[in-house]
């Protein structure tokens, strides 16, 4: 009888049984297909990140007024060419090698990788090798020539009151270490007014730093020679600023970095936070600094390099 009904089925029917089943296999999820394309993309991500470029958060005070604490930019991995400090993440070992090395120009923001810490820093290139370079008073004298520091206006910045700063540290409002106490205007805008002073390095790079202390204890340090294959950095906070002039056991770089520690060049800032936004990304809206997207980090120079 059941052999009778299934002769007397429609090909329509008989057929119904393998269409349902071949749906099904094509509705099966091909597991290991879509973690070999996740894996692709994730290795493609950390290759940009390490060969072209990466984002960077400024969370300190001692770059400003160029680099304010917020700011979002991109550093490029490839203008002084590769070495340990450009893979993601530094998972290579430290190490002095470098594939297509190049060498800063003097003025160039650069990211670099203290030799205790594993965390970036970013400072500003102020003398390359070859260079003797020495402070007095505050300023610096580079191959025995004073470099021009002109007064300029006081830069006036936002006391941002939610900006907070110490990764390393207790948090603590970022403006806290300035002699300088915050102001309100008229409108009811609180303000701070920073010293401000435009350097001129030798080949016309010029640039905003700020010099609020006039006891800073790094205002005055000898004459050396920055060795072969390194670099002599400092914060345009000058007084703010935990650079060449530090020694290392007070998180400075403890004098002139080596190439193969710099990670990358700063090119541009892409957006900036006042401090004042949560995890929701809704907040970041009314936090954005109008104004800062999109401005240059490459140093202005007033005349031709030499």
């Amino acid at each position: 009888m059941t052999e009778l009904a299934e002769d007397n089925l429609t090909p329509e029917l008989a057929e119904l049984p393998d269409a349902v089943a071949d749906e099904k296999s094509a509705d099966k999820v091909d597991w290991l297909g879509e973690l070999r394309g996740l894996v692709w993309m994730l290795l493609a991500v950390l290759a940009f990140h390490s060969f072209i470029a990466k984002p960077f958060y400024i969370p300190s005070i001692s770059m400003m007024p160029n680099l304010l604490v917020g700011d979002r930019l991109v550093v490029s991995k490839f203008p002084f060419g590769w070495n340990w400090a450009s893979a993601s993440f530094h998972v290579l070992p430290r190490g002095t090698w470098r594939v297509l090395p190049g060498t800063p120009k003097r003025g160039d923001i650069v990211i670099v990788v203290p030799r205790n810490r594993t965390d970036d820093l970013i400072k500003r290139v102020i003398a390359l090798p070859g260079d003797r370079i020495a402070l007095i008073a505050g300023q610096v004298i580079l191959n025995g020539q004073p470099v021009p520091q002109q007064a300029e206006p006081d830069v006036q910045l936002d006391a941002d009151p939610e900006l907070m700063c110490g990764e390393r540290q207790i948090k603590q409002w970022c403006y806290d270490d300035f002699t300088i106490e915050p102001r309100t205007l008229p409108s009811g805008r609180k303000v701070i007014d920073l010293p401000t002073y435009r350097e001129v390095l030798p080949g016309g790079a010029t640039y905003l730093i700020i010099k609020d202390n006039p006891n800073d204890p790094f205002d005055n340090m000898p004459e050396i020679t920055v060795p072969a294959g390194h670099v002599f950095l400092m914060g345009d906070n000058r007084d703010h600023s935990a650079d060449s002039r530090v020694p290392i056991l007070s998180d400075g770089l403890g004098g002139p970095v080596p190439l193969s520690d710099v990670g990358g060049r700063a090119e541009f800032v892409t957006f900036s936070l006042d401090g004042s936004q949560q995890f929701n990304p809704l907040t970041w809206w009314q936090a954005l600094r109008s104004g800062r997207s999109w401005t240059s980090l490459r140093a202005v120079h007033l005349t031709k390099g030499k």
